[in-house]
């Protein structure tokens, strides 16, 4: 599936549940970011998740479902690494992207930002909350 029907599928909520992997999220915001600044990214992030949640009933609980820091610190993450990176490695896609930054397709990178208590603290499925064990990269 290329970026322009991920992209479809996702907004339509007609993405099956099983591709909603980890590697799509990471697709679905390089996408995002690559045609919109890192607030009007994040808005369609976390709109567009909490909206594909809800169609495809996940449920939402304190250790499941939408979580406002994961999704504001991983997107921070992307948008780092593309500044970073974007003019020494072009990346034509997401797919592309995805293959030259092999550190952002493990699910569990938050954990050297983030205690486990931290990032799942009922406060933080809400709203954001910085890290407390080592800063996010700054985004050049």
């Amino acid at each position: 599936m290329d970026d322009r029907e991920l992209l479809a599928h996702f907004e339509s909520l007609t993405l099956p549940l099983a591709q909603w992997t980890h590697r799509a999220h990471v697709k679905v915001a390089f996408l995002y970011l690559r045609e919109h600044g890192f607030e009007e990214a994040l808005r369609r992030l976390r709109s567009g998740i909490q909206s594909y949640n809800a169609a495809n009933n996940v449920p939402d609980t304190p250790t499941s479902g939408y979580n406002e820091t994961t999704t504001h610190a991983f997107l921070h993450l992307i948008h780092a690494t593309m500044r970073a990176y974007g003019e020494l490695v072009p990346t034509p896609d997401a797919e592309s992207f995805c293959d030259a930054h092999p550190q952002l397709q493990h699910r569990h990178v938050l954990r050297l930002f983030y205690s486990t208590q931290r990032r799942m603290h009922p406060a933080a499925k809400t709203r954001f909350v910085g890290p407390d064990l080592a800063p996010l990269p700054r985004v050049l």
